[in-house]
Parts: structure tokens; sequence; C-alpha cells
């Protein structure tokens, strides 16, 4: 749905289905409720991701033609696709696989295309489209001495990337761009890895390449570049790095590089209390959450250095470390709760972040992609509709406060 601040939904990654006829029975199931309660009398945006196979299925005419078909009907449209997970992403296992195939594979590039291409068919006139992907590759498949090899690979598929989607819109398509997802153990996992890949990497391949094949001159093939690969800024993530809104926002402004897509999402987070029963009882509530599906990366404090675990058993086997005294665990838990328990979530950062989007939108994509619902602790489960609509309710009020605090500040007499 459009907001004064942007278009906001949620991710269908949360529905199961990896064949096109089985997501859209789940959409077809979900969309129509969510957007009675929440856009009765305006158009309601999806945010969509297919499978690969859910891709192929859907470029066929018949099946595009049937779901514009129901777009309309519905008083849908789609802005924004999730193109991070290829393959299952509700099997018994996804763990690492949700980086198959990386960015040094063609198979990346061929799937990311065909998104591209159905994304365009299916944008309203004149609006922007965005497809959220991999940070490039998992750092624990290569040999630390191949990264760079890997890093190489991989940009120089995203510039292919770049070149279609720059060919599509000079020829009078949508304007489309690709929005790299960091997330801890990626081999883009923070802000200053972000950057330091852009401008050191991505950035001269990608002007050799564009230069040469548009025949622009430099300044014209960095802009295409910054205009059709921006970053997912996923809140989640970014806080199990402890990485403060303000800070990536400031950064990205320093160095002109474009949010693409803004994930609302919150992760799991406690300090632990000194070794004994309260410490215990953290940790025995972390426990809870270990379940076998997703990667649940833990980031630890330790004093002013922070200690990287691949997945939370990792962090439970340490978790009488005495030195240890945060732990930040990625696990996308619902947005609306600020507690757990004894743990906490990160929706402070949430908070933040809506705050600064209100104040000087920097993106025009919103997306709350909370896809656990089904692996969650018993208690904490829900109707998949009513949570949806619940995640989605909360970012319009806090919308509506932060705009409510303003409207006060501006009106109070001075002096």
């Amino acid at each position: 749905m459009e907001t004064s601040y942007g278009h906001l939904t949620y991710c269908s990654n949360i529905h199961s289905g990896e064949s096109w006829e089985d997501h859209f029975f789940q959409l077809k199931k979900h969309i129509p409720a969510v957007k009675q309660a929440l856009s009765p009398n305006a158009p309601f945006g999806i945010g969509l991701r297919l499978s690969n196979l859910a891709s192929l299925q859907l470029s066929k005419e018949e099946n595009l033609t049937a779901f514009k078909a129901w777009l309309d009907a519905e008083h849908c449209y789609v802005f924004t696709m999730n193109g991070f997970p290829y393959g299952d992403f509700h099997e018994a296992t996804v763990k690492d696989k949700v980086h198959v195939p990386d960015w040094s594979e063609y198979d990346r590039v061929a799937y990311t295309l065909r998104l591209a291409r159905i994304l365009a068919n299916l944008l309203p006139r004149g609006m922007e489209g965005g497809i959220s992907t991999s940070p490039l590759s998992y750092k624990h498949w290569h040999a630390k001495d191949k990264w760079n090899d890997v890093i190489a690979s991989a940009t120089l598929n995203i510039v292919e990337v770049v070149v279609q989607l720059a060919r599509m819109r000079i020829t009078g398509g949508p304007f489309v761009h690709i929005d790299i997802e960091p997330e801890p153990d990626g081999m883009l996992e923070d802000i200053a890895g972000y950057i330091d890949w852009y401008e050191q990497t991505l950035v001269p391949v990608g002007i050799s390449i564009l230069t040469d094949k548009y025949r622009i001159d430099e300044q014209e093939a960095e802009k295409m570049l910054k205009d059709h690969v921006q970053l997912c800024y996923d809140v989640c993530h970014f806080a199990v790095a402890y990485e403060p809104p303000q800070g990536v926002l400031s950064l990205l402004k320093t160095h002109q590089l474009k949010v693409g897509k803004l994930q609302i999402s919150a992760a799991l987070r406690a300090v632990l209390p000194a070794p004994g029963p309260a410490r215990a009882a953290v940790v025995d509530a972390f426990r809870q959450f270990d379940e076998p599906i997703y990667l649940h990366q833990v980031i630890a404090r330790k004093g002013d250095t922070l200690i990287h675990y691949p997945d939370l058993p990792n962090a439970l086997e340490d978790a009488d470390n005495p030195w240890v005294s945060e732990w930040r665990a990625h696990f996308h838990v619902p947005i609306f709760l600020d507690h757990y328990g004894v743990l906490a979530s990160t929706q402070p950062d949430i908070s933040e972040i809506l705050q600064l989007q209100a104040r000087q939108p920097f993106t025009r994509h919103m997306e709350v992609e909370t896809y656990t619902w089904d692996v969650l602790p018993e208690d904490l489960r829900t109707d998949m509709t009513e949570g949806i609509i619940r995640e989605l309710q909360w970012v319009k009020d806090t919308f509506e406060t932060v705009q409510s605090a303003r409207s006060v500040s501006r009106e109070r007499p001075v002096g």
C-alpha cells in the first residue's frame, strides 16, 4: 500500500509453496484479508517472492496473464521482489543453502534477470521496481585466500545484470534495481564491507564494462551503477551486527549510495548476566529458538570486540564464556513485540529507522519480513493472516506516532 513515506507491504516468503500454483494459492488465501484490514479503499502492494521453479512457471504467458488479471480484480500491485532464496525456502533444512547458487554462478544471473522481466510486466506504469538479493556468497564455503576470486566473479555477474537492467530502461521499459542484502557471514555482512566492495570493486569493474557497452563517460557509467545496484537495508541483519541506523544511513549518504528497499525485521537480543541462575535462564530462553530449518547466526559482544557464531547451536556451546556480555541472534521475530520473556528484540532499531524515514525518506520501498511464524516457539505462534496484519498495522501506527509528535512540535509556541 502507498503511504506518505513510501510503499509498504510484507514479503511473501512467509508463505509456503515453491511451485507457482502452490504459491499463488497462498497469495489468494491471505492477500485479500490483509488488504481489507489495512487498505480497503486503495490498492495494496505485494512483495513477491518466487522460487526459481515458480519464476520459470510464472514466465509462461498464460500464468502471467492470469496473475495480472487477479491483481487487477483484487486492486493489488507488485512493486518489489525477494530474489534471495532461489530454492525451497520451507523444506526440512534451509540453513546456508539459502545462498545457493551464489553470485559466482550463472544460475543466479539467469534467475535474477527472469525476476526482472516478470517484475517489468507487473509494475504499474511509472513505478520503479526492486529485487533484493544475496550478499554475493556465504563466507564459510570458501577458504579466506579465495575470497577475492569469489568476489571478482560475483561482481562481473552483477554487472552483467546491470547491463540488462540499463538496456531495459534505455529502451523504454521500467526502472528496476537489484538490492544487495548484507547479512552476518555473507561475503558482504556489514555496511563497511558493502561500501568497500562497492567503491573498490563494483565501481571500477562496472565503469570499465558500461563505458564500453553504452559508449558513455565514466560519470554516466557510475550513475548507472548507483541507480541499478542499491542496498537492501534489512534492519534485523544490521542490528545483529550492532550497527545503529543513523550511522548506517550517514555512511551511505557520505558515499552517495542508495537504499533500494527497507526490510523491516527484528532480531533477538539479550544482555548476559554473570554466570549463575539468571544467565542460565537467558541461555535457556535462546535455546527455545534453536530450530533446524533456518540459519540463526549470533554475534556476541565481548568488551569492545565482537564474536561471530555461524549458528545458534555454536553460541549455545559457548554460553558459559564469562567474558561475553550480550548476544544478538539472527532470528526474525514478530516486530510488534519488544520482549520475549527474558529476551528482548531489536525493535528499537526499527522504531529509529522508521523515524528517520518519516523525517527524510531514503527509500520508496518498505517490506516487513518475518518468515518464521511456523518455527517460533509454540506459545508465540498465531494465525498467519492475523500476524501479518498486526505487523503492518504496527508500522503504520509507528509512522502516525512520529507524524503526531512532529505536528505537536511545530505547533508548540516558542519563547
